[in-house]
């Protein structure tokens, strides 16, 4: 167990590192190479048959049935991953309280800023009427209506649809605000359980340990699979660059330059901001002493692996250790700005092309979908990737439609991963710079503590 000066990190890291240290081509390579491939030969062949009678087509549902494992695995692992946070995270009250607002904040000022881009730009209707051809999709897979028949109510009986029935109801409809509530409830129950008392910690103690156990498991299986993906970019992209041509690429620009936008506001505008009026911290010393973790981010793509660079950083800015250490190592399990904002906007990107007119209140149900799906996957790798086929799923959208459309949206998707892990360390030095300035103003304006240093005077 840790403690709140030195709070555990999750477990998955050093599974996650291992598997990192064997690969000798980072993903993101396998994932360009394989987009050159897939493009080269969809080109080369286009929907003639060539090796041993082997088309395009063939090789776009092998690719399909690697995304369908990488959905069947991501409901499991974000209910294991949010157990093991819940028992291996210890936070003190106050400031565990103030981390969980701030980071709320956060997140609803992200949410607000993607909401308002997908709703007066709208840049998915520039796809409308080419989603079909896009991913050869079938006129009656596109005909439901937004929520897969879940939002034709009002948006409150919507969200009362996702508590679970069953202990089992929400694993087999991949809902994943059900799975995330259950897992909350679990965990909660759990955590009081393995209180104080000897009696009834020996007994919840292997049920601990096997909570453990099954979420490093569930994480080796995930790499396992996600070696896959770059196979299941090359065979999806020449299947469709076989069938419509090289235009496809022309589409995706409008999608990465939407969720770019997206991120570079929340990132560049909003951090900054409320760094200096609230944090008093000016953007010289954000961002300008916080460029290494930025950069690092970037770099090796994953926020988990940049907090020993965001604590040097923390410290160059004079924040305390302990609200840099309460931040960066436990706050990364809820600090997902960068994560959360991707999904919801993918999802309406989608929504919109498809032609489905979402209600506000339905969209907030994508919103809260979101943010359930990001919550402790901050130690899982490539959780974008992993969290995406479930909000889509919440948001109405068919799974041959999620399927088909995952491996496109992975082609670009290499570039706003960085750009997704840069966002999430910056959400991470801000909690920290915040936590400070409330800590800072509280020990001033405790009389114990004037007092203490007027007798020192």
């Amino acid at each position: 167990m840790s403690t709140p000066d030195q709070p555990q990190r999750p477990e998955a890291l050093p599974d996650a590192r291992v598997a990192v240290v064997r690969f000798r081509l980072p993903l993101y390579t396998q994932v360009v190479i394989a987009v050159i491939c897939g493009t080269i030969v969809g080109a080369l062949f286009g929907q003639e048959p060539y090796i041993g009678g082997l088309r395009n087509e063939q090789l776009g549902q092998l690719g399909m049935f690697i995304i369908l494992l990488l959905k069947m695995l991501a409901i499991p692992l974000i209910f294991f991953a949010v157990l093991d946070a819940f028992l291996t995270t210890v936070l003190p009250l106050r400031q565990g309280t103030r981390l969980i607002l701030i980071c709320v904040i956060n997140v609803s000022v992200a949410m607000a800023i993607g909401l308002v881009i997908m709703n007066s730009w709208q840049p998915g209707l520039v796809w409308r009427g080419h989603v079909d051809e896009l991913l050869n999709l079938a006129p009656e897979s596109t005909s439901l209506s937004a929520g897969g028949g879940a939002a034709n109510g009002h948006p409150l009986e919507d969200l009362a649809s996702y508590i679970p029935r069953t202990m089992l109801q929400p694993f087999t409809s991949n809902n994943v605000i059900g799975v995330v509530i259950l897992a909350l409830g679990l965990g909660a129950l759990l955590r009081r359980l393995r209180g104080p008392e000897d009696d009834h910690r020996r007994s919840i103690e292997p049920l601990v340990l096997a909570v453990e156990r099954i979420y490093r498991w569930l994480v080796r299986i995930l790499w396992w699979i996600i070696r896959l993906v770059p196979f299941a970019v090359f065979g999806v992209l020449a299947s469709i660059v076989g069938r419509v041509g090289l235009g496809v690429f022309s589409a995706l620009w409008v999608f990465l330059v939407a969720i770019l936008v997206g991120l570079s506001l929340h990132a560049f505008v909003y951090y900054p901001l409320v760094a200096w009026l609230v944090g008093k911290k000016p953007l010289r010393i954000y961002v300008g002493r916080g460029v290494d973790a930025i950069m690092t981010a970037i770099s090796c793509n994953s926020s988990l692996a940049t907090v020993p660079v965001t604590l040097r950083c923390l410290d160059r800015m004079g924040v305390s250790p302990q609200s840099a250490r309460l931040a960066a190592c436990v706050g990364t399990n809820l600090n997902n700005d960068g994560v959360t904002l991707y999904e919801a906007m993918a999802a309406l990107f989608l929504a919109q092309a498809l032609g489905y007119e979402l209600s506000m209140g339905h969209q907030l149900l994508i919103v809260l979908a979101s943010i359930m799906a990001g919550v402790g996957v901050a130690g899982i790798p490539e959780a974008g990737l992993i969290v995406l086929p479930l909000v889509l799923s919440a948001a109405g959208l068919p799974n041959q439609v999620i399927a088909a459309a995952i491996p496109l949206i992975m082609s670009v998707d290499w570039i706003l991963a960085r750009v997704r892990s840069g966002v999430n360390v910056m959400s991470d030095m801000l909690v920290a710079i915040l936590l400070d300035e409330l800590e800072s103003k509280e020990a001033s304006d405790d009389p114990t503590s004037i007092a203490a240093k007027s007798s020192m005077l």
